[in-house]
């Protein structure tokens, strides 16, 4: 029953078949069976199907509620008499915000994977707002993410220091010997994430307590690799975390713009709702901070 609903829910919050399906590794005629069989059970309709989407009934949406409380137990259950033995679950379902998942946690997760093959992970990517609502909502347990611990239904624990630095495309030869002063900022061609991202929410907040409010954005988008790409074919500027540019620096590709009396440093945390204990995440937290390299 346990993978019937963990089926549901990923179907529910994909309103994908074929996406839930991706999700699981499993093929989608299986998604559809375990719905229809979960629908025949509780004689309800719990899917609208259209031509190229599906919507939750209200059937659906109410029958969510009661997966997530079960999965809940079930969650429960597994840390208290199976982690005891230490064994691992078959799966982790965790969330990553943007920069971490694709610079920092992947490395992590390869070499987990080495010593614990048996477990397989579901990792949800999002900007750190998304992230934070997700386990808020009890869509996730635990998660990684950066910017601000100001919400106090969120448990904050610190995990690495990270830095931000103005990069621009390397052949930009309009800043001499490659300083400015922290007031020329606010005439440079900006790139920046999109609302809810962790890393902008961080660099305005910098820029503010230094009297920084009117910024030249010419372009907002949604990751840091966009960012790149179009920087490495302009000479536009823009804040990234210094961990998603070591292949950048090396090959040559973009330069550190330095600014004079400005320094802008953040965390990034693990993150679960206040009051949440969970043998899995302990553990999983532990792994992660033996085998980074700081």
């Amino acid at each position: 029953m346990k993978t019937k609903l963990h089926i549901f829910k990923v179907v529910a919050e994909h309103l994908s078949f074929t996406k839930a399906s991706e999700r699981l590794f499993i093929s989608q005629p299986a998604v559809s069976k375990t719905i229809k069989n979960l629908e025949e059970a509780y004689k309800s309709n719990f899917f609208i199907r259209k031509r190229n989407s599906i919507e939750l009934t209200d059937d659906g949406k109410a029958f969510l509620i009661y997966v997530n409380r079960i999965l809940s137990i079930y969650d429960e259950m597994e840390q208290q008499f199976l982690l005891l033995k230490d064994a691992l679950p078959e799966n982790i379902h965790f969330g990553v915000s943007t920069t971490a998942a694709n610079y920092i946690i992947p490395k992590i997760l390869a070499k987990f994977s080495m010593q614990y093959p048996q477990v397989h992970f579901e990792i949800t990517s999002g900007n750190s707002e998304e992230i934070e609502s997700l386990i808020l909502n009890e869509h996730l347990n635990f998660g990684i993410t950066e910017g601000k611990n100001t919400n106090k239904q969120l448990h904050f624990k610190k995990f690495i220091k990270d830095e931000i630095v103005l990069v621009t495309n390397v052949r930009n030869t309009s800043i001499k010997n490659n300083t400015i002063d922290k007031s020329t900022i606010q005439h440079l061609p900006l790139l920046e994430r999109e609302l809810g991202s962790g890393t902008r929410d961080i660099i305005h907040d910098i820029l503010k307590e230094n009297n920084i409010t009117n910024l030249n954005t010419t372009l907002h988008l949604n990751s840091t690799e966009a960012i790149k790409n179009y920087l490495y074919h302009s000479d536009s500027y823009a804040f990234l975390s210094i961990h998603s540019l070591t292949e950048d620096l090396t090959s040559n590709k973009l330069k550190i713009i330095d600014i004079k009396d400005i320094s802008m440093e953040r965390w990034f945390y693990f993150v679960s709702r206040t009051g949440y204990n969970s043998k899995v995440m302990e553990f999983f937290e532990k792994f992660v901070r033996s085998n980074y390299n700081f």
